[in-house]
């Protein structure tokens, strides 16, 4: 296919930033000049192959909608091949094509990138990129047509006032309750939503919304002037204290155990909320604690906030504000003594009645959850804001959205702004030490495990500077990558064993394959530098035949992948593509020799090349799912 060299611009193609969008825009310009038909509207209808089988991209001929009367789809797309062969001298061509001569499939027509142009062009295009392969930075601009981002480049303008805020709401732990596994769930999909959006361009705000307020607290204070131990308390506080708040629940019998504690919290509460010195200063300090703690752990996952919000941290006025709203628009009316929102009275008659404050004056989760809302936007204008939230407080949420889109402007836009990205359950959470409830039970002992599996191999653990913290490196991301293999809606059992394994699509197995690319990258000595010299080096990888040219394939779909990846919001995306990507590589090992190979030093050099952009290629989709790439 005699494709003509990509020199103009199109939108939504990135050839800063997207090596395979090089190649959509020649085989776009190619067909426009068979059909006539716009490039922009040829470029936008291309799409990835599924599988490197049927091509690198694909084109279903309908979606050209030519006007046919005596042509089939299918007969279409072989009059397109046909066409493509035909060479129109009037246009200036590359000396070497893009892409190979397309083949008709049905209704379809698949393209092959040229495997004598893709190792001059992607291989130099992954090296200087390094850490930057794989993000896109025009993606977040409010105005991306202005950001000159299809140019040879990538340089475009990341002022604040250029990008785009989201804030993204995870973890959110309640104070003084273990922090169990659906809090985990929603750190590390909430953490890799963050990683994302700032890979993408986005000015991203990591909001920890802490559940530090409620009547919990008042019957945590209760069971403190009993069973707090300042010693206990300074080794582990959330610990001690959810110690605390078990003590102080068993302590009432079970038929008076609803009634007796629920009268305790309350009337704490309400001292809290009117601003009771006494009881706030210990809410203070048992929330000061809580975070140093908190902070400790989120730093073994790699986690880490702009802001530790709370309940506790929305401002009075703003609830006042957001009350005065509901009352003057007839959204709220009174109920017993309490406030609620009958939605049936609103055309929503589906949806359960809600309580915005309760009989004793007290504000509820909603009318906070309100607040906080209002809040946010103020302090931070956010374009968009982002609940990651298990998926059984969906009905909260879906409260929560709507008395926002009865409020009226500026809420209902605000409204329009918020989306909640659920998550399923994690089944039989047990290890070797028994049921686990807080998550550095969950961390330790996972660690404990690799670092057994590591010390079977004494040669290798001797070669490891650190393997106390390595060990947790692989810790961390067999539980994370666990977590996200499937969907986030899935449900899924938590299982010690195959996840902790160097075999099977596991965090360990990508943590190795990572680590093998290191050691060829030791072991053969080339400096990126030594590699960007001799670029004409890259072609010698032709006669690799397949094992070479399917792993540039699969490496160039990269950027693709995160792109897809901001429409679908699920980290098995990302986690999918890495680990196809790790199966290429395991297939090529025998047949890709880098160290003193017997063609010679030019392809030491060029296999060294495509190895190195294989791992960054790896590490830079490791370190957006949060993961800490280990090189031994």
């Amino acid at each position: 296919m005699a494709v003509e060299t990509p020199q103009v611009s199109v939108a939504g193609a990135s050839r800063s930033t997207n090596p395979l969008d090089v190649f959509r825009i020649a085989i776009a310009r190619e067909l426009a000049r068979i059909t006539n038909l716009d490039v922009g509207f040829i470029f936008a209808a291309l799409e990835r192959s599924s599988t490197l089988d049927k091509g690198d991209l694909v084109l279903a001929v309908p979606r050209l909608r030519i006007k046919s009367a005596d042509l089939t789809p299918a007969a279409q797309a072989e009059n397109l091949v046909s066409q493509s062969q035909k060479d129109d001298r009037s246009i200036p061509r590359r000396k070497l094509p893009l892409v190979k001569q397309p083949i008709a499939d049905g209704i379809s027509l698949q393209f092959y990138m040229n495997p004598a142009a893709l190792p001059g062009i992607l291989l130099p295009f992954v090296l200087q990129h390094g850490n930057d392969y794989g993000s896109d930075r025009a993606i977040g601009l409010r105005n991306p047509a202005t950001s000159s981002t299809d140019n040879s480049t990538g340089n475009i303008d990341e002022d604040d006032a250029t990008r785009k805020t989201v804030l993204v709401e995870f973890s959110s732990p309640n104070i003084a309750k273990e922090f169990h596994f659906g809090r985990l769930r929603s750190t590390i999909i909430g953490a890799f939503l963050a990683n994302l959006y700032e890979s993408c361009g986005y000015h991203v705000i990591r909001m920890n919304y802490l559940g530090d307020w409620g009547r919990q607290f008042g019957l945590l204070a209760s069971g403190w002037e009993k069973y707090g131990d300042e010693a206990a308390f300074d080794r582990d506080p959330i610990r001690h204290l959810f110690e605390i708040y078990v003590k102080i629940s068993a302590d009432f019998k079970p038929e008076e155990r609803g009634k007796g504690s629920r009268r305790r919290h309350i009337a704490y509460f309400k001292r809290m909320e009117d601003g009771d010195p006494v009881a706030l200063a210990l809410w203070e300090r048992l929330r000061a604690l809580s975070i140093q703690r908190y902070e400790a752990t989120y730093a073994r996952l790699n986690i880490r906030f702009t802001d530790y919000s709370g309940e506790s941290r929305v401002r009075k006025e703003t609830i006042a504000r957001v009350l005065q709203v509901l009352e003057d628009r007839g959204i709220a009316e009174p109920d017993g003594g309490a406030l609620i929102v009958d939605f049936a009275k609103h055309g929503k008659k589906k949806v359960a009645t809600a309580i915005l404050r309760n009989r004793n004056g007290t504000s509820t989760y909603l009318l906070r959850d309100l607040g906080a809302a209002v809040q946010r936007h103020d302090d931070y204008t956010f374009d968009e804001m982002i609940y990651v939230v298990m998926s059984e407080q969906e009905a909260h949420l879906k409260w929560l959205f709507l008395t926002m889109e009865l409020m009226g402007e500026p809420y209902t836009a605000l409204s329009r702004k918020t989306e909640h990205i659920s998550f399923g359950k994690v089944r039989g959470m047990s290890t070797r030490r028994g049921t686990v409830v807080f998550l550095d039970d969950v961390v330790n002992d996972v660690t404990d495990f690799m670092h057994e599996q590591m010390r079977g191999n004494a040669t290798k653990y001797r070669e490891v500077a650190d393997p106390a913290q390595t060990a947790e490196a692989l810790a961390v991301s067999a539980i994370m990558v666990q977590d996200m293999l499937g969907k986030r809606a899935n449900s899924y059992s938590f299982d010690l064993q195959r996840m902790t394994s160097f075999e099977g699509d596991t965090g360990p197995y990508l943590q190795y394959a990572h680590a093998r690319l290191c050691s060829i990258s030791r072991k053969a000595g080339f400096t990126r530098d030594d590699l960007l010299a001799t670029p004409s080096d890259f072609n010698l990888l032709l006669a690799d035949s397949s094992y070479a040219y399917d792993l540039l394939r699969v490496v160039a779909r990269y950027p693709d992948i995160v792109r897809q990846a901001m429409k679908t919001l699920e980290p098995t995306t990302i986690l999918t593509y890495l680990f196809a990507l790790a199966h290429t590589l395991s297939s090529s090992y025998d047949h890709l020799r880098v160290v003193n190979p017997p063609e010679g030093p030019s392809m030491s050099r060029a296999r060294a090349a495509l190895y190195g952009s294989a791992r960054q290629t790896l590490h830079n989709g490791m370190v957006l799912l949060g993961l800490t790439p280990v090189d031994r």
